[in-house]
């Protein structure tokens, strides 16, 4: 059956190269050295699926990413790796990753086809020594050399890793998706598209919940993010006291040749610090990526750290001035437009429906299914 559901990914992936953009995106951008073709996203698939690309044989791309959780592991918090070992971060979904900027939550990395070496090597992840046992792989399997040589025009010796990831990347750039309830009311005006407390969240989201000052709308389409990285008071509140000393040692280790992939999902607190193990900004501590909001209802839970389970839990934290609970302490590093809203009860529902209705059609059977697994509060 596995099998099955990976020719149908590469079948369905070979035909996305021509596919219409969806109704709220723009075109896809597509790096010069790596263009769409049919072979190469067929061949992505498969590699974004093998499991014989991990220290245990056991754990492919699909097993954090999988195409039928809307390419997250849902309801997970933080992702497992080889042997169940847990990271410190929660799988964003791949679903319309094409169009961010940087990769990773803290950004880390600047295109699909960079993000794809790391989790290869990463001991809790998939836990490979080195690149080596991946391409060792590839070069003794004939339908693989094969498909290198359709993709690339190379025989078995020359495969290397940037051919493997530019595969790869050509695959995820496949995944993207409009076309939602809101879509068809907001571009396609469609009055009866969205529901009426939709409608009414959707002004929530432009006016005093000040959403759309981080999660863009744009003209003709709407990424619903700004790539830029925020402090909203997740997991760092709960360390603040601990950041200064946290923060050096920290730089300290980064500047004597510590792996900051490593670092970051291999200690909770580390991960905390957010764009700063990017960066070394002051102003960029406990900051993460903001996401897009497409598609949100099925990908749950939230935050980088996947601590909270339900959209409501989440405007809430925003509707507190980011924190949790409403009394809790604000921390020093706190992005400046993070506000108490005094959003009312109805307004915090209407808000939660609007979000709802960014749902793509392929996945509203999905949302049934998040809904019930996220129907509680608190984690």
């Amino acid at each position: 059956m596995k099998k099955l559901l990976i020719a149908a990914c590469a079948l369905l992936a070979a035909g996305a190269v021509a596919a219409q953009t969806p109704l709220g995106l723009p075109g896809v951008p597509v790096p010069a050295d790596n263009p769409q073709t049919p072979q190469k996203i067929a061949l992505g698939s498969l590699l974004f699926h093998d499991v014989r690309f991990s220290a245990t044989g056991d754990v492919a791309c699909a097993t954090c990413h999988a195409a039928e959780k809307v390419f997250t592991d849902s309801p997970l918090s933080v992702s497992e790796g080889i042997n169940k070992l847990t990271g410190t971060r929660n799988a964003p979904t791949v679903v319309n990753a094409a169009y961010n900027k940087t990769q990773f939550w803290d950004g880390r990395s600047p295109s699909l086809e960079d993000q794809a070496l790391h989790p290869f090597l990463n001991p809790v992840e998939m836990a490979l020594p080195d690149h080596g046992p991946i391409l060792e792989i590839i070069r003794g399997d004939d339908n693989y050399v094969a498909m290198f040589r359709d993709a690339f025009g190379i025989r078995a010796a020359n495969i290397t890793m940037d051919e493997v990831t530019k595969a790869i990347a050509a695959f995820e750039r496949t995944q993207v998706s409009g076309n939602s309830p809101f879509d068809r009311w907001y571009f396609g005006r469609e009055s009866d598209a969205i529901s009426e407390p939709a409608r009414r969240g959707f002004a929530v989201f432009l006016g005093n919940g000040r959403c759309v000052s981080c999660h863009a709308i744009e003209q003709d389409h709407a990424l619903f993010t700004d790539h830029l990285f925020h402090n909203i008071g997740v997991g760092i509140n709960d360390i603040q006291d601990k950041v200064p000393q946290l923060a050096h040692a920290f730089q300290v280790a980064k500047n004597q040749g510590m792996d900051v992939d490593v670092a970051v999902l291999s200690d909770a607190d580390t991960s905390h610090l957010g764009r700063f193990a990017v960066d070394d900004q002051l102003s960029s501590i406990g900051g993460f990526k903001t996401p897009t909001l497409r598609n949100i209802a099925v990908t749950a839970p939230y935050m980088h750290d996947g601590s909270m389970k339900t959209l409501r839990e989440v405007v809430e934290h925003y509707n507190n001035g980011g924190v949790t609970p409403a009394d809790g302490a604000v921390n020093a590093f706190l992005s400046g437009g993070i506000k108490p809203l005094n959003l009312s009860e109805q307004e915090i529902d209407d808000l939660v429906a609007f979000m709802e209705s960014l749902t793509s059609p392929q996945f509203e059977q999905t949302s049934g299914d998040s809904v019930a697994a996220t129907s509680g509060t608190g984690e």
